[in-house]
């Protein structure tokens, strides 16, 4: 079994990479969705964030209300950290747990873990390799103004709040430059997959 670490930053291709890695039969592994289950009510994680932002945060209906969490923590400059201090190891449990779950089924199988936040987070400890997407500059400000109907500005104060394509090259142990078209995309992932399955089987 192979765990990749797959990370990006904005419009660097990484859902497109996983999206071939499942067709390829890889395990998907979203940490996007694992945050989305860590805030649920009933849960570890959401009583921790409830008690550390305030019980203001909490909708009508139980859940909470991101928006106003994400007011509290950008108000602040120490609150980012003090909740990814929280969400975080709740999210690498769970991955790990479901990784585990995987192995236990099928000890053969690919898992693709993707998650924009894997470097800063320090989940490069738990995966094989780490697969990192990038995008030049001007291709990620392109394409996430078009996809998401954002300004320049916005797109590139989020650019500069993430780790550099330098830093993320510095971490990889395989580099995808996604400043091409989607099928050069492809076939380098195709490349890679068929790789790793080689080594498997050898």
């Amino acid at each position: 079994m192979t765990v990749i670490g797959l990370t990006g930053g904005i419009a660097s291709g990484k859902s497109t990479l996983s999206s071939y890695a499942r067709e390829h039969g890889a395990h998907i592994i979203d940490a996007d969705v694992l945050g989305h289950r860590a805030y649920e009510p009933g849960t570890a994680c959401y009583d921790a964030v409830v008690s550390e932002f305030g019980k203001d945060i909490v909708a009508d209906d139980g859940s909470i209300d991101r928006r106003i969490l994400s007011g509290k923590v950008f108000a602040e400059g120490s609150s980012l950290e003090r909740l990814t201090d929280i969400v975080w190891p709740a999210i690498k449990a769970m991955a790990q747990s479901e990784i585990e779950d995987v192995k236990r089924n099928d000890p053969n199988q690919t898992i693709v873990l993707e998650a924009a936040v894997l470097l800063e987070a320090g989940w490069q400890d738990f995966v094989d390799v780490v697969w990192v997407a990038v995008v030049d500059f001007e291709t990620a400000i392109e394409r996430t103004i078009k996809r998401d109907g954002m300004d320049r500005e916005a797109v590139q104060n989020r650019i500069d709040a993430q780790l550099s394509n330098e830093e993320r090259i510095a971490a990889a142990d395989v580099v995808f430059d996604n400043s091409g078209t989607e099928g050069e995309l492809m076939a380098s992932v195709k490349q890679k997959l068929n790789e790793l399955e080689a080594r498997s089987a050898a």
